[in-house]
C-alpha cells in the first residue's frame, strides 16, 4: 500500500505549470548571477592582496602600460 501512494505522489510531481517553470527558471539564474558575481569579486580581492597569479587579459587591465608597443 505505502508503494502505491508513494508512486501516485512521484506521478502527480512530475507535471509542473508554465509559470512554475518559469520561476524555477528565474531563480536558477539569478542564483547562477549572484554566484558568477560572488567568484569575481573574490577573485578580484585574490589579485589585489596578491594572492593569485593574473593572467593575460587581467594583467592588461590592470597594468596596460606593460603592453605597450611604441618601442618596437
Amino acid at each position: 500500500m505505502g508503494e502505491e501512494a508513494d508512486m501516485k505522489k512521484k506521478e502527480e510531481k512530475k507535471s509542473l505549470t508554465q509559470a512554475e517553470f518559469l520561476s524555477w527558471k528565474t531563480q536558477k539564474a539569478a542564483e547562477a548571477s549572484a554566484k558568477k558575481a560572488e567568484a569575481s569579486r573574490k577573485r578580484e580581492e585574490d589579485i589585489a592582496a596578491g594572492l593569485v597569479q593574473m593572467n593575460g587579459r587581467e594583467l592588461f587591465n590592470h597594468q596596460p602600460w606593460l603592453f605597450d608597443n611604441t618601442l618596437y
